[in-house]
């Protein structure tokens, strides 16, 4: 199969000089097509949305949004991508046979010429559904098992939501989806709330029902209306507090944490 004559990419880098020394040296390679530069990880979702971009030179030390979190926002949607990094830290171990590659900065040209030669190999041989799955793949291995997860991604349409876990009242499961639920507003993701659980500060959150998650720093008290029927109550800015049901077991877990 020939090389592809045109590669349509996106530059992805906080920092405004690193993306234009790095498109200074994209010039050099006529089959590169340079479509948009993003200056943090919100625009570089919207941009792959928009402009479904074939290949993504992405920073991963960025603010707010870093370029583990821009592939998770993107899942199955993520364009083949090279990531660029300033430290030779384990990012380049875990991506290593799962990005196309990575390039250190400052980022030199002959090994941004092979990158290039990787890149029209990888385009021209493999299939979207192939490279995405690629992609999906790099992005699990990021996720660092262990310490509880900050904040929480969600993407509705052409919008970008990032919610600070400790601002979460309470997360409810609803089929493969989650709702997640702050003082604000509601947020719906495509999430199995087991999942959410594993990721969650197991002491500042509680399953106290199969499909209910409450963070315990917006518990405001448990009320009974029966022997075996217990609700948790949470603090509200308004006069209608919310109430979430605890099953039994549920009860047990709560009481143990309180």
């Amino acid at each position: 199969m020939e090389s592809p004559e045109h590669i349509s990419a996106i530059i992805v880098d906080d920092e405004s000089h690193a993306r234009q020394a790095l498109k200074t040296l994209l010039n050099a390679h006529p089959n590169i097509q340079v479509l948009a530069e993003c200056e943090n990880g919100i625009s570089a979702v919207k941009a792959v949305n928009d402009l479904n971009p074939q290949v993504m030179f992405l920073d991963i030390n960025m603010p707010k949004l870093d370029g583990f979190d821009v592939l998770e926002l993107l899942g199955d949607t993520a364009p083949l991508t090279v990531f660029i990094t300033a430290h030779n830290d384990y990012a380049i171990q875990a991506f290593e046979k799962n990005a196309v590659d990575y390039l250190l900065k400052p980022v030199n040209k002959d090994r941004l010429l092979q990158s290039v030669e990787r890149i029209a190999q990888r385009v021209a041989h493999e299939t979207p559904a192939q490279y995405q799955a690629q992609q999906q793949s790099a992005a699990q291995q990021m996720n660092q098992p262990g310490a509880p997860i900050q904040r929480i991604l969600v993407r509705d349409k052409g919008d970008v939501y990032v919610i600070a876990t400790k601002d979460i009242t309470a997360i409810e499961a609803a089929d493969d989806y989650v709702v997640i639920h702050t003082p604000e507003a509601s947020h719906i993701k495509q999430e199995r709330l087991s999942k959410l659980e594993d990721q969650l500060d197991s002491q500042q959150f509680c399953r106290i029902h199969r499909s209910t998650l409450i963070n315990l720093d917006f518990l405001q008290g448990i009320e009974t209306e029966a022997k075996e029927t217990r609700f948790a109550v949470m603090k509200s800015d308004n006069n209608n507090p919310k109430q979430y049901a605890i099953s039994r077991s549920g009860y047990s877990k709560l009481i143990e944490l309180l």
